[in-house]
């Protein structure tokens, strides 16, 4: 069984939802939209990012005979029931910000449209692929703002949480602007650039560390970056430029060397000091170890001599903001606009769009979040992606959503890309969905 396509994946209140709405014949069209209610203290802005795995799934969803004989021996469900799980295929609708679209707090970045217990059945998985890829996606571009002009690795599969973690991530942080990942099979199957030098594990295999940089060289004479602070940092940069003459003689090019501890900047301009002096000019210089985008902004601010990046725990786990308070809520069904008042979880209810505006320059001014149809001239975010459960278009290429998130990037305002908290960016609620809300909420939403 493949557990990532599953549709056992899902929250046991999701089946017994079901199996309530299978008894009481509710099956006509409902509406749920996925959103954050508020964003991370530390963010300024999100990438909406899991759109394609979030169509894949959808398209292929079924339950298997093995799926319906484990339900039935569960002893929780009845017969009739599982022989209607047994022929359920989803029909939903989908509509959708492009995958890599910049948003903010309360902005449906997905919605699902189809017969209530199809709609509904799907949350979970749903939930998990956006919530995940939208926060790594999001930790990542600040990376890369913070570092600008520097290429930028993945390195965080042996920490993420699990494989599927780790293959996103790599898939995440490229869409964002990484410029590739140390995951081979992410290589493999997202066509990302690969990255990757040796582990200290490797030195210490050899008696000399200069045997181990010669023979590492002439076993991979097309990828020669040396690590150099297993044992004294200096000493081995000074190896590199003696070892870099016998290498050319057989045409071999030494092309970086790694810095992976201690204080980097220090080490790196001795480091890219010693390299000059040899002669070794072209040698760049990249570094690892515990970085996250205060660290890469406090050394590009300083302009400390470090060409390239690997990032790994921090940005794929998120480690400061581990997780979105995201939602997937009902906003209608039987054509009847729904809400939720509860205490600190109030919901906009009825069917929503997102308009955005721009300045003369390109520059994102504000965004207006309304009911769906209500005439706008501005930009119409969410957009059409599938119809009775069929694509309306093919998957978009992974470098095609990576330059996307870079005119994205480029079309916030200045502020917002800063590290630290600044000013919320401006989403107005437009009067008609103010009305929809005061309608079907009354008073009591007023008083939220």
């Amino acid at each position: 069984m493949n557990a990532a396509t599953s549709a056992l994946l899902a929250d046991l209140y999701e089946l017994t939802m079901l199996q309530g709405y299978f008894e009481e014949g509710m099956d006509q069209t409902a509406v749920f939209e996925f959103f954050v209610r508020k964003l991370p203290a530390n963010r300024n802005f999100l990438l909406a990012v899991g759109l394609e795995q979030a169509l894949a799934f959808l398209e292929h969803f079924h339950f298997t005979a093995q799926d319906l004989q484990w339900l039935e021996e569960t002893k929780r469900f009845q017969r009739g029931f599982l022989s209607y799980l047994g022929k359920l295929r989803l029909h939903c609708d989908v509509d959708a910000m492009p995958e890599g679209t910049a948003f903010f707090a309360n902005e449906p970045i997905l919605r699902v449209t189809g017969p209530l217990p199809q709609a509904q059945i799907v949350e979970t998985r749903l939930m998990n692929l956006l919530n995940f890829q939208t926060t790594i996606a999001s930790k990542a571009v600040r990376c890369v703002l913070a570092a600008p002009g520097r290429k930028l690795a993945d390195f965080g599969l042996r920490r993420t949480h699990g494989a599927e973690a780790g293959m996103l991530a790599a898939r995440a942080s490229y869409l964002a602007g990484f410029t590739g990942t140390s995951n081979v099979l992410a290589g493999r199957l997202y066509d990302i650039p690969l990255f990757g030098t040796m582990a200290h594990s490797y030195i210490q295999a050899h008696d000399k560390e200069e045997d181990a940089f010669r023979r590492f060289a002439y076993a991979n004479p097309d990828n020669v970056v040396f690590l150099l602070d297993t044992y004294d940092t200096e000493t081995a940069a000074e190896k590199v430029v003696s070892l870099a003459r016998l290498l050319a003689r057989d045409f071999i090019r030494i092309q970086a060397v790694r810095l992976d501890s201690g204080d980097l900047a220090v080490h790196a301009r001795r480091v890219r000091e010693i390299l000059d002096r040899g002669g070794l000019h072209e040698v760049r210089i990249f570094a690892s170890g515990g970085l996250d985008e205060y660290k890469l902004q406090e050394l590009a601010r300083g302009g400390v001599p470090i060409d390239g990046f690997g990032v790994g725990t921090h940005m794929s786990t998120s480690s400061d903001a581990p997780f979105l308070d995201c939602a997937y809520k009902l906003e209608e069904y039987a054509g009847r606009a729904r809400f939720k008042l509860s205490e600190g979880k109030v919901t906009w209810p009825g069917i929503k769009q997102v308009y955005r505006a721009y300045d003369s320059n390109g520059k994102m001014t504000f965004d207006t979040l309304t009911i769906k149809g209500e005439a706008e001239v501005r930009n119409a975010l969410i957009q059409p992606y599938m119809r009775a459960g069929k694509r309306l278009r093919p998957a978009r290429r992974l470098e095609e959503s990576r330059q996307f998130v870079a005119t994205e990037v480029n079309s916030l305002p200045v502020a917002l890309r800063r590290l630290e908290p600044v000013e919320p960016y401006p989403v107005k609620v437009s009067r008609s969905l103010e009305t929809l809300a005061r309608a079907v909420g009354g008073p009591r939403f007023d008083a939220q």
